[in-house]
Formats: C-alpha cells, sequence, structure tokens
C-alpha cells in the first residue's frame, strides 16, 4: 500500500484575518483601506487588541501600546472594541461555513477546523471547497472578512499551513511533501512551542524543524519531555493522532481597569461585578464551584498576586460575594505596601475546582424554618437564579446586589477571551 495513501488530506483549518480589525470595517466603509486598531477601552494607556493590515504595515500589531501606535502611524484610527458585534460576526461566519462542510472544532473567534470526508480530500477537491468556502464568507458575510485557509493531514498541520501565507491565503500541505516543505519555518510556527520550549530543544541541539524531524521518534521525543513527547514528530511527518483530553477547571473574568478606577474603591466594585457576572456564568453553563480565587496585577510594579478562599460546593452569588469580601482585605495590605500605595492596573476573578451539576431537584430546605442556614441558603440560590432570568430579559444590572456606586464605573461586560467565544447571554449580565 503507498504511504502516502495512509496520510490522506484530512483537515481544513480556517483563520480569519484581523478579525476584529476586519469586522470593524465591514461594519463601516469609511474605515475600509485605512490603518486602523482596536482597544479594549478608549485610552492612550491600553493596547490595541487587533490591527488592519494598513495598520501592520506600520509596525502596529496586538500588544502594541495606543500612545505607540498613534506615533508609528500619524493617520491611525483608534475604534473601541464591540464584542457582541464580533460574536454576532462568529456566528454568521460559521452559518455559512456549515452550507459547505460540517464544523468539526470551534478553535476560537476567529479560528475553525473542519474534517474532510473522503470525497472531499484530493488537492483539487480539497482547494475548490476552501474556495467556496471563501466566496461563501464574502457574498453572505461581508467582503471585508477574509481568510487564510490550511489543509493537510492533521490539525496541527493545517493551522500551520494556515499561517504560512497571509492575508486571504490559501496552503495545502500533502503527504508526499512532508516534512520538507516545514523546513523553512521557525520552530516558533508550531502551535505549542514558545520561548521555553524553545530554549529547551536548543539545549537538546535542535534548532529548527529539520533538525527535529532529522532525529528517530523516541530521540525527538525525549528532547521534548513529558508523557508522549514523540507525538509532535508524528504530526509533523503527516500522521493522525488522536486528540488527548481535555477538561473544563475554571470559569473566571479579568478586566483591565481604566486609571480613574485604579484605586481600591474603583477595583473593589469592579471585582464585584466580575465576580457577580463569573456566578451567573457559572450557574448558565450548570457548573458548582468550591474555590474563588482573587487576582491581580500592581501598576506600580506590574506584578502578579493572587489569593483563594474555599466554598462549599455552590453555585450561589451571595456565596462567592462573601468570598471576595474575606479576600479583599488581603489585596489591600499588598497594595498598599507597593510604592504610590494602593494602585491596580487590572483584577480579576475565577472560580475554581468546579464541577457538573447532577441532575437538579427541588430541595427539601425550602420547607425549614426559615431563619435556619439550610434555608437561607436555599432561598439565596433561588434569588441568584431569579436575577439571572431577570437581567436577560432586561439587561445588564436590571438587578444587581448592593448598588453601583462609586461614580462612573469601567464597562465589565463580556469580552473574547483566546479560546472561548462568549454566550450572547454573557453580554447581558
Amino acid at each position: 500500500m503507498d504511504p502516502e495513501s495512509l496520510r490522506p488530506l484530512r483537515w481544513l483549518f480556517l483563520d480569519l484575518n484581523s478579525y476584529f480589525a476586519s469586522v470593524e470595517q465591514q461594519l463601516n466603509p469609511a474605515l475600509r483601506g485605512r490603518p486602523i486598531i482596536v482597544a479594549p477601552v478608549h485610552s492612550d494607556t491600553t493596547v490595541a487588541i487587533a490591527a488592519s493590515y494598513e495598520a501592520k504595515a506600520f509596525a502596529i500589531g496586538t500588544g502594541t501600546p495606543v500612545w505607540e501606535a498613534k506615533q508609528r502611524c500619524r493617520d491611525l484610527i483608534v475604534v473601541d472594541a464591540q464584542h457582541h458585534r464580533y460574536v454576532e460576526f462568529h456566528h454568521a461566519i460559521l452559518d455559512e461555513i456549515w452550507k459547505h462542510i460540517p464544523v468539526t472544532r470551534v478553535c476560537s473567534i476567529d479560528e475553525v477546523a473542519c474534517r474532510l470526508l473522503d470525497n472531499e480530500n484530493e488537492p483539487d477537491q480539497a482547494r475548490a471547497l476552501a474556495l467556496r468556502i471563501k466566496r461563501g464568507i464574502a457574498e453572505n458575510v461581508g467582503i471585508c472578512l477574509t481568510s487564510s485557509i490550511g489543509i493537510a493531514p492533521n490539525r496541527l498541520l493545517a493551522k500551520l499551513a494556515s499561517d504560512m501565507q497571509k492575508p486571504d491565503g490559501l496552503v495545502i500541505l500533502t503527504a508526499a511533501e512532508l516534512p520538507q516543505r516545514l523546513f523553512d519555518q521557525p520552530l516558533r510556527a508550531i502551535a505549542g512551542i514558545g520561548a521555553k520550549m524553545e530554549r529547551r530543544l536548543a539545549r537538546r541541539g535542535i534548532l529548527d524543524i529539520e533538525g527535529y524531524c532529522a532525529r528517530r521518534p523516541r530521540d525527538a521525543g525525549e528532547a521534548w519531555g513529558g508523557i508522549n513527547g514523540d507525538r509532535l514528530w508524528y504530526l509533523l511527518h503527516g500522521y493522525e493522532l488522536p486528540d488527548k483530553p481535555t477538561q473544563h477547571r475554571t470559569i473566571g473574568h479579568s478586566h483591565v481597569l481604566s486609571p480613574k478606577q485604579r484605586g481600591p474603591e474603583g477595583a473593589r466594585l469592579t471585582a464585584r461585578r466580575l465576580a457577580m457576572k463569573a456566578a451567573s456564568r457559572l450557574r448558565r453553563e450548570g457548573y458548582s464551584t468550591r474555590l474563588m480565587v482573587l487576582h491581580a496585577r500592581f501598576e506600580a510594579d506590574k506584578t502578579n498576586w493572587r489569593t483563594a478562599v474555599k466554598l462549599a460546593a455552590t453555585q450561589d452569588s451571595f456565596a462567592v460575594l462573601r468570598a471576595l469580601e474575606e479576600a479583599w482585605p488581603r489585596l489591600v495590605v499588598a497594595a498598599c505596601a507597593k510604592n504610590g500605595g494602593f494602585r491596580l492596573r487590572m483584577v480579576g476573578i475565577t472560580l475554581a475546582n468546579i464541577a457538573p451539576l447532577e441532575a437538579e431537584q427541588g430541595t427539601l430546605f425550602a420547607h425549614l424554618d426559615p431563619d435556619t442556614p439550610l434555608a437561607r441558603e436555599a432561598r439565596r440560590l433561588s434569588l441568584s437564579k431569579a436575577m439571572d432570568r431577570i437581567n436577560g430579559r432586561f439587561g445588564r444590572n436590571a438587578v444587581t446586589l448592593g448598588p453601583l456606586t462609586g461614580g462612573r464605573l469601567d464597562r465589565v461586560g463580556s469580552k473574547i477571551a483566546f479560546g472561548r467565544i462568549p454566550e450572547m447571554a454573557e453580554f447581558h449580565e
């Protein structure tokens, strides 16, 4: 049997180009062909979370400080992020892709992976499919929503191929070309290889993909380290391996504070809102938590800090807020010890040690004496769920726990995180 027949084209990976910036240009024709960046808040102290290709021509990209980007490009336009619109376009693009091929995995807000069928894995067939998807997105979603598509025998190689030609690229890696066609790509182009792994491989004499592939699988695996360290060798040679199982362990939200809200009260109220948002999402996804983590980044030295409070298994917003009240004084002490006193750049809440709820049933404790702890807990959880329903119908903060005092607070609506697309319900929490 021909060895290449054991490694057919199996995956199509689509990566939308400069996605957030492209959505903004689609929504506003006046921005098309212009250098723009998308920023999380309207402030020169924040950083770009996306840049159009016109801005990238000035060496502006994700992570570039806004003030620096303005210096590099005098004609730069800064656009406030509209995360709910990015989610709307994301779903419209998924609907279009589904017209051509099933979506096997949504990898992020701007990346999807699709497994090719047996009648789609010849190079000419796969190319024609990719072009139909591109044309469908342009005609039915928006002409600004271009993508780079990679097609390969496994998902890792398909993703790598999607990065080899941008913007609006289409690259096919066949088994006959592997691994030689990868040799001009840097090690860091491979998903999962960062600076730390690159240094580890260098210490073992591996400086590039060619050097890694030249080793025997066992030797390459030992250089990589860990269990199944030889997986990468087989993947780079075009073999398809079963996915490693993953587990959902945390639910959380963080927020970079605007300069006016970096003091004690603004930061505390922001943390409360993040805690309520995380608890609401916990209930919606059907989990309970046993650990609340409060984390922050100090403005003075940009160091990170965290503390945790154990909980009895709960979904209750009141229980999460009590844990926050217990943890907050610890943060105050740590922050006040910094030069300049209490100034936070970022604050966040993470609910950890989460577990799915079993089949939900009514509580027996609702009929106890109203003043017993178990009855109070049952009522609080019912109240938390009622708040979810009201806010879902009438909008964020239609009802809250405690007043939203302290002046105008930062908006802590849902944001796009790598690897997770918010549900539309989150924009009402």
